[in-house]
Parts: C-alpha cells; structure tokens; sequence
C-alpha cells in the first residue's frame, strides 16, 4: 500500500510539470524556491525557445509576467517547426509585429484554467476571438491543436503544451 501511494504521488508530481522547475532551483529547498511566472517558466523549459523569441519580439513579456491569471496554450518549438518555411522567421520581424501580438495572445485565455477544469466549449482568447476548446475520447484540442502536456503551473497561471501553432480566424 505504501509503495502504491508512492509510485501515485510520484506520478502525479511527474505530471505537473513541475520538474523543469526544480531542475533549476535543485539547490534549494520546496519552502525557498520562488515560483516564476509564465514567461520565466517557460525560459527555463528547452521546448519554448521558440516560443519566448516570438513572446519578445511582439513586446509581450511584461504582459505575461504581469498579475494575470492566464492560461497559455504553449505551442512547442516543434510545433513552429510544422509551420511552412521562413514562417517563423518572417513573423519575428519588426514590421509584423502586430501581426504576431495576435497569434500569441491567440494562445491566451484570461483566468487560471488547469486540466481538470476544461471542457468543450468556445474560450475568449486575449486577442478577443474565440478559439475551440473540445474534449473527445480524452483528447483535448485547442484552436485544432492538441493538448500534449497539461497543468505546467507558474505564479500568475497555468501553461498546457500544444503540438500545433493555433491561428486566429482573422
């Protein structure tokens, strides 16, 4: 019984997306580590080095690692691999800068929404559109992307994975 709620505690800490964090913070104890937000969280994780150029080339930084809470549908620097070539590049450039502040808030939902709590339904992002939520068969999707890692949390709100780069419809 003790090495089932072991192996279950384990578990569940391995699913909170928290490791990153204390891969960082390995010299201190739980009760000393300083929660980051949303922007710092994501600088420490290898998978978002794409995604936190794109955050500060739009001028976004101070937005995110403001009070919030926010929901983050992170999409992975795989996920802005699968988009057509030069996309990326052509979208970090000064005079599209307005351009990317829409794709990025696209992926922000104002509120702190963890895994447990989603459900099919039509969220309003931070751009002002609306982007699909669905659950089927255990599978969630965001703007048709797919939800690959949930619940990463930070000091003002949450950020799940996407395996996909969301576009707003406008």
């Amino acid at each position: 019984m003790r090495n089932s709620i072991a192996t279950l505690a384990i578990t569940a800490f391995a699913f909170t997306g928290i490791t990153p964090l204390l891969a960082q913070n390995k010299d201190k104890a739980p009760a000393e580590m300083k929660k980051e937000n949303i922007v710092e969280t994501a600088s420490g994780m290898n998978n978002f080095t794409t995604l936190v150029a794109a955050v500060k080339a739009a001028d976004l930084v101070e937005t995110l690692s403001g009070k919030g809470p926010f929901t983050v549908f992170a999409p992975t620097n795989e996920a802005f691999a699968k988009l057509p070539k030069g996309t990326v590049e052509d979208l970090l450039k000064p005079e599209n800068k307005e351009k990317l502040q829409k794709i990025l808030k696209f992926h922000v939902v104002p509120g702190k929404v963890m895994a447990a709590d989603v459900k099919t339904m039509e969220a309003t992002t931070a751009a002002g559109e609306k982007a699909a939520v669905v659950v089927k068969d255990g599978v969630v999707t965001y703007g048709g992307q797919k939800v690959i890692k949930t619940d990463v949390t930070a000091s003002n709100g949450v950020i799940h994975w996407i395996d996909g780069v969301a576009m707003p419809e406008k």
